[in-house]
């Protein structure tokens, strides 16, 4: 389900038509959370490791307003729910795209995203299918070889594009803590670094948990 916006009573109706006129509308952040409690909750657990954060990651921007907000022929719509399209590789070193939708249990959400990702892994090419090219997603992109200060992503900037991408590194451990590097990127029109920071407080706060 979703809800049209009306612009004009809208309050970020000036900052969506000034960002929405940028060749590169979107803005990104890199940071790292404390991953030292939710690392110890998949070892204890035996929660799988890339299921259990993309979880919190989900329930935490499906949390925030602005993450859930697209755009459509011009027009603003909120969503309901949004859901994952993560990036699954393979054993050949390429990778398909994917549609996870999202449940609140994480156990559900467990079982209907294994088997998503078995498609993809026994399949070849993008995968780039209908559910994948849904926008009430939000891309994700899991780099765990190493663990990275900045990441930038591939754009066409004549498509029009205002899916949330978060993306994550490899944990380091520093003096007994271990810290997850985070990427996020988001349409300034929709969301500013405000809602980042909400979305990054959420997330941490699901992870401590």
């Amino acid at each position: 389900m979703r809800t049209k916006l009306d612009l004009n009573t809208w309050n970020r109706k000036e900052h969506f038509e000034f960002f929405g006129g940028f060749d590169e509308p979107f803005f990104g952040i890199t940071t790292n959370l404390d991953f030292t409690k939710g690392y110890q909750k998949i070892k204890d657990l035996g929660y799988p490791y890339f299921l259990f954060y993309l979880h919190k990651s989900l329930s935490a921007a499906n949390s925030v307003e602005a993450f859930r907000y697209r755009i459509e022929n011009g027009s603003v719509f909120l969503y309901d729910k949004i859901h994952a399209s993560p990036t699954i590789g393979r054993e050949d070193h390429t990778f398909g795209f994917s549609f996870m939708e999202y449940y609140d249990n994480f156990e559900t959400f467990v079982s209907e995203s294994e088997k998503e990702i078995e498609e993809v892994k026994n399949s070849k090419g993008l995968r780039h299918t209908d559910n994948a090219k849904r926008i009430d997603t939000v891309h994700y992109s899991s780099i765990p070889w190493y663990n990275f200060t900045g990441l930038s992503h591939a754009r066409h900037f004549q498509f029009i594009d205002s899916v949330p991408k978060i993306s994550f590194g490899k944990y380091t451990k520093v003096e007994g803590k271990l810290t997850l590097p985070v990427s996020v990127h988001v349409h300034h029109g929709l969301a500013d670094g405000y809602h980042v920071g909400r979305y990054l407080e959420e997330f941490q706060k699901l992870l401590n948990e």
